[in-house]
């Protein structure tokens, strides 16, 4: 009655009374449900397979493992397939900082075209991809004969491998990047530059801080792309073993030859390194995270 005496248009309370209903509910179930319903999702698709392997790790004995790791085509393979990969996603880092930066920053013409290329290896499958860098890095190829001519083999060796990381990489440093970069205040840039610091300076004390946990979020994802990747990088690696062969392709050639404990050896071991490596670069970027001056 009150408010009906002081408003001069009706107002619908039981809308109103609706609205916070649903707003005390919320919209998705409660904590118990969704918890539940994560946990499931999660230990089908993540933990059972990785708990399977696990598992059928912990069958081989010592002797077996020694065996198969202490190979040199297994050296060679997890040389390769960790160094290439660091190297991919530390190129990764630098440009794709540059590519966000371009992007965020600047308007130009043909700029949406250049954001969807960055999006290309997300949506391109892997084998096209293999294929169209070979055409490309290949002795015959455009880039691959003006670097011949340089005594510079791209396709078919360690170079060709880290090209195709690179390749499958970027996207994900940029866009891990791009929304930090479009959060910062110019005007910190233009105060840094007013008390006389360089660019160098500014980019080094002001922006550099601010974008660490960001880029090494995207390092640890490219990173974590470049080991698991196969398909673009068997066609322009030439899959020498003991050279340009990975270990997806070792772990291949391996369950093709019946070889299951030896395939089963080589991805527990990489899944051991890989788990170790991320929980690091994770561990570093919260650290980063909080000692970020807001």
């Amino acid at each position: 009655m009150a408010c009906r005496a002081l408003c001069p248009f009706p107002v619908d309370l039981s809308g109103l009374a609706a609205v916070l209903r649903l707003r005390r509910r919320g919209v998705l179930p409660g904590f118990g449900l969704s918890f539940g319903i994560t946990l499931s999702y999660v230990g089908l698709l993540v933990l059972l397979p990785v708990g399977a392997l696990v598992w059928r790790g912990s069958t081989l004995s010592a002797r077996q493992l020694v065996d198969v790791l202490s190979g040199p085509r297994a050296r060679a393979a997890f040389e390769l397939s960790f160094g290439a990969s660091a190297v991919a996603a530390l190129l990764n880092v630098v440009f794709g900082l540059l590519v966000a930066w371009v992007l965020t920053r600047y308007r130009f013409f043909g700029r949406r075209f250049v954001d969807a290329l960055v999006d290309l290896p997300f949506a391109l499958p892997t084998a096209v991809a293999g294929i169209a860098l070979t055409a490309v890095y290949s002795e015959r190829g455009p880039v691959g004969s003006w670097l011949s001519e340089l005594g510079i083999h791209s396709a078919y060796s360690s170079l060709g491998v880290a090209i195709a990381l690179v390749f499958v990489g970027l996207p994900f440093v940029v866009r891990t990047v791009e929304p930090v970069i479009r959060e910062l205040d110019p005007r910190l840039e233009e105060a840094a530059a007013v008390l006389g610091a360089g660019r160098v300076r500014t980019f080094a004390l002001v922006i550099l801080p601010k974008l660490a946990p960001a880029l090494v979020t995207g390092f640890s994802l490219a990173f974590a792309r470049a080991l698991g990747e196969y398909g673009s990088v068997i066609f322009i690696s030439g899959n020498i073993p003991g050279k340009t062969e990975i270990v997806p392709l070792l772990i291949v050639g391996k369950l093709e030859q019946f070889d299951y404990p030896g395939a089963v050896a080589i991805a527990v071991v990489m899944l051991s390194a890989s788990f170790v490596i991320l929980l690091a670069l994770n561990a570093l970027s919260a650290r980063l995270s909080h000692g970020t001056p807001r």
